[in-house]
């Protein structure tokens, strides 16, 4: 959809908590055997409205961490957070994985599946309604999570690109 509302943010500006989505053994199949590494995936974000994504790999399972929180700190990304929820319904899709977000009244809490859980906690939404259709690859979910949370936009981001007051953005 549309790309142009995506805000990048600087890591060293802003305090970021991370967590672990999903660790898994990956093989290489050598002329000796298998050569075993670990993949991590890893979301940081500060809880109010940034959030990123990384993907780590290496031999031993803490370095791998430590990749995957470093390229997520390079992909960092604003998502707009409307009094605890998302603005609106959105969808998102990334090769075989479809999420599905909605907003939802105070407390209601997060309502979604393991991956989705840890980008929108991450992001500091605190009430939403999220539903994973599809594919249930972390991998996939995830970026397609962040795929419906850079659709979104604001009440005011839709009035600048109408050139209307915020009022007319409700009123019709």
């Amino acid at each position: 959809m549309s790309q142009n509302n995506i805000k990048s943010v600087k890591a060293s500006e802003i305090d970021l908590k991370e967590k672990v989505v999903a660790i898994k053994r990956v093989a290489k199949v050598v002329k000796g055997g298998r050569r075993f590494s670990f993949s991590a995936i890893v979301v940081v974000g500060d809880n109010n409205g940034v959030v990123g994504y990384g993907l780590g790999k290496a031999n031993e399972v803490t370095d791998a961490i430590t990749k995957g929180i470093d390229d997520a700190k390079k992909n960092l990304v604003k998502v707009p957070i409307y009094k605890g929820t998302v603005p609106h319904d959105a969808l998102g899709k990334y090769g075989g994985g479809y999420v599905l977000l909605k907003p939802a009244s105070e407390g209601t809490g997060v309502i979604a599946g393991g991956a989705m859980r840890a980008v929108l906690e991450s992001a500091g939404v605190h009430n939403v309604l999220a539903k994973s259709k599809g594919s249930s690859n972390p991998h996939n979910v995830v970026k397609a999570t962040f795929d419906a949370l850079m659709n979104m936009r604001d009440a005011n981001t839709v009035a600048q690109y109408r050139g209307v007051p915020l009022s007319t953005v409700f009123n019709g």
